[in-house]
């Protein structure tokens, strides 16, 4: 598999620390409010990165923190009168939830910083003690310039990043480009005891620390959105690099932006949308398959027209499934023939050209191509004279199942609710048909129609789906 590193720039084999196992580490949300289409991508994508090395054969060490305290939280708990905790709570119950509906799996952890604050304090001490960190006033800061590597990752000069930094008359920086480790703590605020005072650790640390806890000193994998280029990642590898002195990881992964309608999202804009506040009228499958019909790297439109497209793509590939469950039920148990043969040449190619779109780079996009040339396939098959044997169908199923699996899609029984009911009464109208009741055969077709069921009479019987 090949991946676009941002340190490097450009595509690099995958080449694990320890073969057959890959360690990630995901920055994971700030928990103050529900996350939105924006974050939602590289939680989405990421995770499918993840499916794809586990079906690939890897063992997988996924970690994703929770940001549970942040200058947003403590403005929040305060507005609304609860502690920090308490809304971090709340929101990362809220964060699991949408993630739940979006098909994310579980990280291996999700370590928060507010549960690493030890292992926070140890690595700005130990930034102290080799000079690169210093304390002023119970705020420590982070010396950037001694940093040699500093602007690797974001590819730009000191020079050009110390131009656009700021500084305010009082800061206690001793330099604009300096960056806090721990900030000490002011009135009404969470704290915690260290040996410059009580206080809080600044964001970047954060990651850095838990990286280094939870998967080692050097990681295979570190991912996030393009916004966390700089100053974040940069800031991680600098703290990380100068207090290990070694990689902190081999590979950087990062996705493209979201607009809305063409434009930048913003809340000023008025163009801000949670994944809560899309469910309500689109499903969270819909916005999943949506968030990966685009490769990663690439800048994203969100709109409602190109959610309805991926809404009706996506049923094309459930309808697919389910001309497959039908065939199934009436298949010959025989032994395959050549149109099987032809079938089944056809499956494994889609299948071969969905893992080529996904060593490269992680292309979904072309993955989703294949699904649906796989799709064509099936549908070619579907309705060839003679059809083809049960064992050709259980296999194009089982393709089509497995690599909606790795895209975290085609997982749902959408009429798991119904089936028991619809193919009881599917049944009585066909024996009421045989009987040539045919009053009776019409009014089971009428309470169908009720119930939103549109039946096919096809050679291989009755199929039924849910209108629109």
């Amino acid at each position: 598999m090949k991946l676009y590193n941002s340190l490097t720039r450009q595509k690099e084999d995958l080449k694990p620390i320890t073969p057959g196992e890959v360690k990630i580490y995901a920055c994971g949300p700030t928990v103050y409010n529900y996350f939105h289409i924006g974050n939602a991508r590289p939680f989405v994508v990421f995770d499918t990165l993840r499916r794809y090395l586990e079906y690939c054969g890897y063992n997988v060490t996924f970690v994703q923190n929770f940001t549970d305290i942040d200058d947003k939280m403590i403005a929040r708990a305060n507005a609304e009168g609860i502690t920090v905790a308490e809304l971090a709570d709340r929101f990362i119950a809220e964060y699991f939830t949408d993630a739940t509906g979006l098909g994310i799996k579980p990280a291996t952890l999700h370590p928060r910083a507010t549960e690493n604050i030890d292992a926070i304090i140890e690595l700005i001490g130990n930034l102290i003690d080799k000079g690169y960190a210093y304390e002023a006033n119970g705020d420590v800061y982070y010396s950037a310039k001694k940093f040699d590597g500093y602007g690797k990752l974001s590819h730009q000069p000191l020079e050009e990043l110390e131009a656009g930094a700021r500084v305010s008359v009082d800061e206690k920086k001793r330099d604009p480009m300096d960056f806090t480790l721990w900030k000490a703590q002011k009135p009404g605020e969470p704290a915690w005891e260290s040996p410059w005072g009580i206080g809080r650790p600044g964001w970047h640390i954060e990651c850095s620390a838990m990286a280094n806890r939870y998967l080692g000193q050097t990681i295979d994998i570190h991912t996030g959105g393009q916004d966390l280029i700089f100053p974040h990642h940069e800031n991680e590898i600098a703290q990380s690099e100068a207090a290990n002195g070694r990689p902190f990881a081999n590979c950087w992964l990062h996705n493209g932006h979201i607009n809305i309608d063409n434009k930048k999202m913003s809340k000023s804009a008025g163009n801000f949308f949670t994944v809560r506040d899309i469910v309500e009228k689109y499903d969270y499958e819909t916005i999943r398959f949506f968030l990966l019909s685009t490769h990663y790297k690439s800048p994203s439109n969100f709109s409602e027209d190109l959610l309805a497209q991926a809404e009706s793509a996506l049923d094309r590939l459930y309808t697919c499934r389910e001309n497959l469950e039908f065939l199934l039920r009436s298949a010959e148990d025989r032994r395959p023939d050549s149109c099987d043969d032809t079938f089944i040449v056809d499956i494994n190619r889609c299948k071969a050209e969905f893992v080529e779109a996904m060593d490269n780079d992680l292309n979904t996009a072309g993955a989703i191509g294949a699904l649906f040339e796989m799709v064509k396939a099936i549908n070619i098959a579907a309705t060839s004279t003679g059809g083809c044997s049960k064992r050709a169908i259980e296999y194009a199923l089982e393709c089509l199942n497995n690599l909606g699996g790795i895209l975290g899609i085609l997982q749902n029984n959408r009429n798991k609710d119904l089936d028991s009911e619809v193919e009881a009464l599917i049944a009585k109208r066909a024996a009421a048909r045989k009987n040539k009741d045919f009053a009776t055969a019409d009014a089971i077709r009428d309470r169908l129609n009720e119930m939103n069921i549109i039946l096919e009479d096809t050679p291989s019987g009755v199929k039924w789906r849910l209108s629109k």
